[in-house]
């Protein structure tokens, strides 16, 4: 589990064919590896990774082609937001996530409002039920809370502390974001089927 609260910005130094898939190389870029094992979980832009190798300057985790298709930002030179797995004695500063994306959404605008940024997205049709004004949201591993929602679209509000602590304030319309809904609404989903026998 994650809360969507970015620990460093990392890089994809190096992408090579691995069994079923790539190995990545990430550079921790002051991530802080000195508590990292072999096993553990890091969210890589908002997709839980396994750590296969680690030095004090990063580490290795493979990715499927499954997984590869369905997400975006993976290319090497890519800047990604880095998360180690939430520990029980963590403060909760964002919202529970589990590095699971749900899909990709498309940046159609995004605008200074002051010192901060109006950032819209359109979600892909099949999870933008679940989003909604005032809920959380995962976008490329950063948690936020929707400002708006129009359709498939929604809006959130990019201050300036996250811009400087995440990948997002390199977003231009366009580009593909992963993005993962709160895990209550699919909870809230699946209870209501229940009670109506489905």
């Amino acid at each position: 589990m994650f809360t969507g609260i970015v620990a460093a910005v990392g890089r994809i130094e190096t992408i090579s064919p691995a069994p079923g898939g790539v190995r990545l190389h990430i550079a921790g870029n002051g991530l802080g590896m000195e508590d990292v094992t072999l096993g553990d979980s890091i969210a890589v832009s908002g997709v839980c990774l396994t750590v296969v190798a680690f030095d004090k300057s990063g580490f290795e985790a493979e990715v499927s082609q499954a997984t590869l298709g369905s997400v975006a930002g993976f290319a090497q030179g890519t800047a990604v937001n880095l998360e180690k797995a939430l520990r029980l004695a963590d403060r909760l500063g964002g919202h529970l996530m589990t590095g699971h994306v749900d899909g990709t959404g498309t940046v159609s605008c995004f605008e200074p409002v002051g010192d901060n940024r109006r950032l819209v997205i359109t979600a892909p049709s099949a999870i933008s039920r679940y989003i909604a004004r005032k809920g959380s949201i995962t976008v490329d591993g950063v948690s936020l809370t929707v400002n708006a929602v129009e359709g498939d679209s929604f809006e959130v509000n990019l201050i300036a502390h996250t811009l400087g602590a995440t990948t997002l304030q390199q977003l231009k319309p366009g580009a593909s974001v992963n993005l993962e809904v709160d895990l209550l609404a699919r909870y809230i989903e699946r209870l209501q089927e229940s009670a109506s026998g489905k």
